[in-house]
């Protein structure tokens, strides 16, 4: 049995597991980011971690064929460098030449929606097909594409960030620069912020009602339940969302006709409630109506992901 090592590096935390060739973690832990550090720092830890992995699993480094890091930012993979990633102050990082001054295995870099899709596509909800897209729904719109089996990044390591498609030209500014970002109309952000202007201008909604009138509570969470409970005033705001997701998922579809499409993150909690909206959204709009297109589906791994498609970039 081969088996590899994955890396979740974030901001806050850095995860790492010991993963088998089926995509299975058969160990993991962590430790804080401290990101705030020179990057040798960071790193230096990031391997402390993966050997004391390694040791509880009661492992040697022999038995281990790579070491794959999922990062946040821009990637050069064939580099091995973190071009630049905000949250970690990173710019023009080598990450695997470093890691590899203190592990002599293979390492690979990749970005951390991308390698999340690839774990939905070797043992999650996406296993079985060569063709899908991952999107996860939670501060931002991340997404990861896979195609003929491995991530799709573009030319130049940004070809998947498709929650900056633009679904409402002259729309919310987006931190991106740009205005009308899916993020700003699909993240969990977007229906927080819609949550908190729907509840101010209504204070009969059960939106604010649930929150004790303390509009800095909503959350995406409480939009959704007063949704589900029939509140007039959270129906308006998540069928509005609704339709700028399923607007997302069509122009997905258009672009690359992937056989499924996976939603993850934070939003993705309220299950069927949301996956039937969508469905039904995108069933309306989809530019064909007599070919099959992808099979929209809630992804299965969670917090796992990252470390499971970093581990699994040693596979391909």
């Amino acid at each position: 049995m081969k088996l590899y090592i994955g890396v979740d590096l974030g901001g806050t935390n850095i995860g790492a597991g010991i993963v088998d060739e089926e995509g299975n973690i058969l160990i993991k832990d962590e430790v804080p980011t401290g990101a705030s550090r020179p990057f040798e720092e960071v790193i230096e830890d990031m391997a402390a971690l993966i050997k004391d992995v390694i040791e509880q699993g009661g492992y040697t480094i022999s038995d281990i064929e790579s070491i794959g890091i999922g990062s946040p930012g821009s990637i050069d993979k064939e580099q091995g460098k973190v071009v630049f990633a905000n949250n970690l102050g990173w710019k023009h990082a080598p990450v695997c030449k470093e890691l590899q001054k203190h592990i002599d295995l293979p390492v690979y870099l990749e970005n951390d929606a991308n390698v999340a899709g690839l774990a939905e596509a070797i043992s999650g909800a996406c296993k079985g097909v060569q063709n899908s897209v991952t999107i996860t729904l939670g501060t931002g719109v991340g997404s990861g594409i896979i195609i003929e089996g491995k991530p799709y990044s573009g030319s130049h390591g940004v070809g998947a960030e498709l929650g900056h498609i633009i679904v409402q030209v002259g729309g919310v500014q987006c931190g991106c620069g740009n205005k009308g970002c899916l993020e700003q109309y699909a993240s969990a952000t977007a229906l927080i912020r819609e949550g908190k202007r729907v509840a101010k201008s209504n204070p009969d909604s059960l939106i604010g009602k649930s929150v004790g009138g303390d509009l800095d509570k909503i959350t995406a969470k409480v939009v959704i339940d007063a949704a589900k409970a029939g509140d007039e005033a959270a129906l308006e705001v998540f069928d509005n969302y609704i339709y700028y997701l399923a607007m997302g998922i069509v122009t997905i579809v258009n672009a690359f006709d992937p056989s499924v499409i996976a939603i993850g993150g934070g939003v993705s909690r309220a299950g069927d409630f949301l996956l039937d909206a969508v469905k039904k959204k995108v069933d309306e709009h989809i530019f064909y109506k007599d070919i099959p297109y992808a099979d929209i589906r809630l992804s299965q791994l969670g917090n796992d992901a990252g470390i499971i498609g970093a581990a699994m970039l040693g596979r391909l």
